[in-house]
C-alpha cells in the first residue's frame, strides 16, 4: 500500500490503513483542506469547485466522497464525470470558478487513484500553495459548514464538446488539411476517458478513419498504462496491419490533449 502526498495533490493505492494508502479518511482530509486553502487564498466564505475523473473502477467512490466533502465545507460542486485533464483545467476558467480537482492517477496501474489540484485560473498549484496545503492538513485546521452554508451540487454541461469546439477554433488547425490527407489513426485509449473524447475530436477533425482499440471506459485497464516500449505492443501491430498514418496510446486522464 502506498500514499504520497506532495504539493501538487495526494495519490496512492485504494484500500488499507489510513495514512498508510488512498483511504476515504485520507480523501475527506486532503479534500477539506483543500476547500479551506481556497476560501483563505481568495478571502471567500462561498466558493465554486470543478471535479472531473477518469474512468478507474474506483473513480465513482472516490468522486462521491470528494463531492460530498467539498459541499460539507461551504463549496459548490460543479461535477463533469468523465472528463480529460486539460478538459477539467478549461472548465474551471469558463465556470469562473474558485478551483478545480482532476481524480486520475495519470499512467499509474488500475490500483491507483489521485487528487490533482487546480487554482481559479486552471492551473496546478504552484509550489508555494502546495506548502499552504501541506501545513493545513498537518495543523487540522478543518471546520465544516453549518447546515444553511452547506454547498450545492451541479452537473456540468458537455465540457468535452466545449473543448473539441475550442480546438477547431484554432488558427493553427486546417480542417481543410486534415480532411484531404485523408488519414488512419490507430487509438489505445486502455478503456478510460480517451476512448470518449479522442474518437469524438478526430471524426471532428475530418480523419477518414479511426480505428479503436480498448476504448469503453469501463476503467479495466488491459495492460498497464504506462507508455512504455512493452506495452506498446498490440498498438503497434494495429497500425502495421491496419496500415495507419499513425497512432495513440492515451494514459487514462489524457494529459497530453491540446488546450
Amino acid at each position: 500500500m502506498t500514499l504520497i502526498k506532495s504539493i501538487s495533490g495526494i495519490r496512492g493505492t485504494i484500500g488499507g490503513r489510513p495514512g498508510d494508502s488512498l483511504t476515504p479518511i485520507d480523501i475527506v482530509l486532503f479534500a477539506s483542506a483543500y476547500a479551506r486553502f481556497l476560501k483563505s487564498e481568495y478571502n471567500k466564505p462561498r466558493i465554486r469547485i470543478v471535479l472531473g475523473r477518469d474512468a478507474r473502477t474506483s473513480g465513482e467512490m472516490v468522486n462521491q466522497l470528494v463531492a460530498g466533502t467539498l459541499m460539507g465545507m461551504g463549496a459548490d460542486v460543479i461535477c463533469l464525470g468523465l472528463a480529460s485533464t486539460p478538459t477539467v483545467e478549461m472548465a474551471v476558467t469558463a465556470e469562473h470558478a474558485d478551483g478545480g480537482i482532476i481524480l486520475t492517477a495519470s499512467h499509474n496501474p488500475g490500483q491507483w487513484n489521485a487528487l490533482k489540484l487546480l487554482n481559479n485560473r486552471g492551473e496546478f498549484l504552484s509550489a508555494s500553495d502546495g506548502e499552504k496545503l501541506l501545513e493545513l492538513i498537518a495543523g487540522g485546521e478543518i471546520e465544516y459548514a453549518a447546515i444553511n452554508e452547506i454547498g450545492n451540487f451541479t452537473e456540468g454541461h458537455d465540457f468535452n464538446r466545449y473543448h473539441i469546439e475550442k480546438i477547431l477554433k484554432l488558427p493553427i488547425v486546417n480542417l481543410k488539411a486534415i480532411k484531404k490527407a485523408s488519414f488512419r489513426i490507430a487509438i489505445d485509449a486502455v478503456n478510460s476517458v480517451g476512448g470518449i473524447v479522442i474518437p469524438e475530436l478526430l471524426d471532428a477533425l475530418g480523419v477518414k478513419e479511426v480505428i479503436r482499440l480498448y476504448c469503453e471506459p469501463t476503467g479495466l485497464f488491459p495492460h498497464n498504462p504506462e507508455p512504455l516500449p512493452e506495452n506498446l505492443g498490440e498498438i503497434a501491430d494495429l497500425v502495421r496491419t491496419q496500415k495507419c498514418d499513425t497512432d495513440l496510446l492515451l494514459i487514462p486522464m489524457l494529459t497530453g490533449w491540446p488546450l
